[in-house]
């Protein structure tokens, strides 16, 4: 599903996963916050969190899951992630959301940072 006028991908995984883990919240979120902080070894490291929060003049949103969860994103962030796929992973080995962003020239070892 593309979402914020064909910038941003979420796989059917990704939104599944996201509507299981605001359903195992005490509190209902109204919307999930995708973004970019800076910080990690790289400069920036991508940002996944629940909130009650969503400013007018600083985020646009987009989506609603099927259990009503709106998608957030600040407007500085959105241009970092132009073109990303945010996808959930399961393996043995680790799971988690993935995002796949075609504008990262260089990440860290760990692999939670970025630079562009």
């Amino acid at each position: 599903m593309k979402l914020f006028d064909n910038q941003i991908e979420f796989t059917d995984e990704a939104i599944k996963q996201i509507d299981l883990a605001a359903m195992g919240e005490e509190k209902f979120p109204v919307a999930l916050r995708v973004g970019v902080r800076g910080g990690g070894c790289s400069g920036f490291k991508y940002l996944l969190e629940f909130t009650d929060e969503i400013d007018p003049e600083e985020d646009t949103s987009d989506y609603y899951s099927p259990t009503g969860i709106k998608i957030v994103v600040d407007f500085m962030s959105l241009q970092y992630l132009k073109g990303v796929t945010i996808d959930y992973i399961s393996s043995l080995a680790a799971s988690g959301f993935k995002f796949s962003n075609p504008n990262v020239k260089k990440t860290c070892g760990c692999g939670s940072s970025f630079s562009t």
